[in-house]
């Protein structure tokens, strides 16, 4: 009974942590704090009647205490900015944005996707500079925190941790995401620590000039070594293999390719390369005593949590390895279900924020997947060759234990990924092998490290070719929209059902039908009802997706960069695998943004104001005419002026106005062909546009612009004329429903 005490005790705590999702409080407490103590409370009571040979009904009681204070030990860990954190300089009137930050480099510097250097600053002093605005210079002053550094790349080279620096450069507030679907940089920073960027220019790094760390020496020797010997790309994959992706800089296509192809695993620092890593290790040293066998297994953990960094799942593996080199040398049994358990529990002891990092959730996701489908799947595989049965087994038991929480995050189901793995089980076996012998070589001397990484130059190009395919296939990647927190439960519960009774092994396939059925029929029946018009932040024009029940269109792509992180993300969030129609209504000649999104969705119908803007033969091109009317659904999307640009969507007796344009004044109002600027009841627009002649002529009673702050006289205007004004830059994407109206759906405080 202790034992199964202590399980219960070790899940309340983890369950405590989960529940602090839950917003809210009540009178200060968090509500998340407050219901798994009820639901211990009322457990102790109800459970004994049905399980009565079970445990007591204090242990109940008590882990509902340790529910609640698991909440309560979370927010009091939750990082917060210190007094004289840098983040609280932002705002300061009084302050450059232009400073000076002198701190020491905290994290391995690394290549970003723009081609700069990135790096975490520990903050020490920060002296604003001269500027425009500010043309005298202030005093330096203390500062502490942790700052999210980016260096122009030549400026960046050679730098190392432990490396006291001056970054001069713009600090700036992290965003949060602004549209459904958009990566949250402020929280994902905030769970580190970090509450302020610096747009950085130039470093001075003539200040104290430590020694590079030896950790840092080690891992660039291996580097050097395996891209000497087998090349780049394919010399960075072995060095990725050995050390995880965090640690080195995977050029970006590389990366991107796998993720598509379902392969991202294979590049994070995770159990089966410190599996490796150990195996091979253990394997070099068979023939020493236990002791020195597990001296050096434990050794070769810390070099690699070393090498690797302090990553949840680096820190799973390498627990789990040193509990079962410890029951080694103890000649005892290790049950894996436990040792995940405990874990799970002394890491969340360490940093509850863990508990919502993505890795860490995947991490033992799938460790659970591989503990307890593994066995059941190598029973149905029996038919196979022992040897190939891993292969199999493996990736369908991790893809499916982690398959719900993708779901729940992205929305996106890498469609050959299973397949994929399958595949690459034998050149990952190589590689990593491969890998972990070269570094070592590398260790006692580069060229034979070099030597090493020669021969498997093969393989590692094999392994991304297979990447690269993988990632080339139609339909790679088929998104299915984001799942709710129910059907999250629902489909572990679904899984530990078919787990734990062992009848139901051999109706697996009712269970997946099952679990398809919680996914399909929901999102199915949300994209057949579903009517509303979402207007999302972006850096450029105004886009707006409609979706009219199974129906979408798209007006404008924005900038490269708004496709790839803002359009794409809220697409896949939405479930939507092509758009039906599209229509490009920007006068520039640059096209790149719509050739990026029809190479990640099909679109059927294509209308421009310029024919170049997409051709290829998967769409129907065709000229957006001045008056000539488009129906999408319900909506009459018109045409009304080409230069400059303005369009008219009607639905039902309501109309939008979209302004594509610059600032529209009298004279350019008058040469409106062949009618004026009508009136409508929602305009839209850049916040140049929304000019004072402008809204004398709409008389809007909606006003939405894709801006952070309009000029005083447009604020006054609409203030006076009692307009709802919406900002995208400030509100987040806006988003109209025939129920609700129009609201901010990111950040719905803000909304008016």
């Amino acid at each position: 009974m202790a034992a199964i005490s202590g399980v219960i005790f070790c899940f309340a705590f983890i369950l405590g942590l989960l529940f602090t999702g839950i917003s809210g409080t009540v009178r200060g407490i968090p509500i998340g704090a407050i219901l798994p103590l009820l639901f211990g409370i009322l457990a102790s009571f109800l459970i004994p009647y049905f399980w009565r040979v079970g445990v007591k009904s204090w242990v109940w009681a008590i882990a509902g205490v340790i529910a609640f204070l698991a909440g309560l030990y979370f927010q009091w860990r939750l990082p917060h900015p210190g007094a004289i954190d840098v983040s609280r300089f932002i705002e300061d009137p009084a302050i450059s944005p232009t400073v000076a930050l002198t701190g020491k480099i905290d994290t391995t510097p690394r290549l970003t996707q723009s081609q700069r250097i990135q790096f975490e600053l520990k903050a020490a002093q920060l002296k604003p500079t001269a500027s425009s605005e500010s043309p005298i210079e202030a005093e330096p002053a203390t500062v502490t925190g942790r700052v999210y550094v980016t260096v122009p790349l030549l400026q960046g080279t050679g730098l190392y941790p432990g490396q006291t620096v001056t970054v001069a450069g713009s600090l700036y507030l992290p965003k949060p995401a602004a549209n459904p679907g958009g990566f949250d940089f402020a929280q994902y920073l905030a769970q580190r620590g970090i509450f302020a960027g610096l747009n950085g220019k130039t470093i001075d790094r003539t200040q104290n000039r430590a020694s590079p760390p030896i950790l840092w020496n080690i891992r660039q020797r291996i580097i050097r070594a395996q891209v000497r010997g087998a090349g780049v790309p394919e010399g960075v994959l072995l060095s990725a293999m050995v050390m995880g992706g965090r640690s080195v800089d995977v050029p970006h296509s590389v990366r991107e390719s796998f993720r598509i192809a379902g392969l991202s695993h294979t590049l994070a620092a995770s159990g089966a390369h410190v599996a490796v890593f150990l195996g091979v290790v253990m394997a070099l040293t068979r023939r020493c005593s236990v002791k020195w066998r597990v001296g050096s297994g434990l050794g070769a953990l810390l070099l690699f949590v070393g090498l690797a960094g302090l990553q949840p799942s680096v820190l799973r593996a390498a627990i789990m390895g040193g509990v079962a080199l410890t029951a080694l040398l103890a000649e005892r049994k290790v049950k894996p279900l436990g040792a995940l358990l405990v874990t799970a529990t002394i890491l969340l002891a360490v940093n509850p924020v863990w508990v919502w990092d993505l890795g860490f959730q995947l991490s033992f996701m799938a460790t659970l997947g591989l503990l307890v489908t593994v066995p059941i799947l190598s029973k149905w595989l029996d038919w196979l060759p022992k040897s190939l049965i891993p292969w199999f087994a493996v990736p369908i038991a991790a893809h499916l234990w982690t398959l719900p929480i993708l779901l729940y995050t992205f929305g996106v189901v890498s469609v050959f990924s299973i397949l994929i793995n399958i595949l690459a089980s034998p050149l990952f076996t190589i590689a990593s092998l491969g890998g972990v012998a070269s570094g070592l070589a590398a260790l006692i001397h580069p060229e034979a490290g070099r030597w090493v990484a020669a021969l498997l130059y093969y393989p590692a190009h094999s392994f991304i070719a297979l990447a690269e395919w993988g990632s080339q296939l139609p339909s790679s990647s088929f998104a299915v929209g984001t799942i709710g927190i129910v059907q999250l439960a629902l489909l572990y519960g679904l899984m530990l059902v078919v787990w734990q009774w062992e009848r139901s092994h051999r109706y697996w396939w009712v269970a997946a039908l099952l679990g398809a059925s919680l996914v399909a029929i929901p999102v199915g029946y949300g994209a057949m009802t579903r009517v509303q018009v979402t207007v999302l932040s972006t850096s450029s024009e105004p886009v707006l997706v409609i979706q009219e029940r199974g129906t979408v269109a798209l007006i404008n792509a924005g900038s490269e960069l708004d496709v790839r992180f803002t359009l794409l993300p809220f697409l896949q969030s939405q479930g939507i695998n092509q758009i039906h129609q599209a229509i490009d209504l920007t006068p520039s000649t640059e096209t790149g943004s719509w050739q990026r999104l029809a190479a990640s969705l099909p679109i059927q119908h294509f209308y421009g104001t310029r024919q170049d803007s997409l051709q290829n033969d998967s769409n129907q091109t065709a000229p957006l005419t001045q008056q000539q009317p488009l129906a999408i659904g319900s909506t009459t999307v018109q045409l009304l002026n080409s230069s400059p640009t303005v369009l008219s969507l009607q639905r039902g007796e309501q109309t939008w106005l979209l302004l594509d344009a610059p600032t529209l004044d009298d004279s350019t109002l008058k040469a409106f062909a062949p009618a004026p600027l009508p009136p409508a009841q929602v305009l839209l627009g850049s916040g140049e546009s929304l000019s004072l002649e402008t809204l004398e002529a709409v008389q809007p009673t909606i006003a939405i612009a894709n801006a952070r702050s309009l000029p005083a006289e447009t604020q006054s205007w609409l203030e006076t004329h009692a307009v709802t004004t919406y900002l995208t830059e400030r509100d987040g994407a806006i988003q109209w429903t025939p129920h609700k109206g129009f609201r901010a759906i990111v950040h719905p405080d803000s909304s008016p």
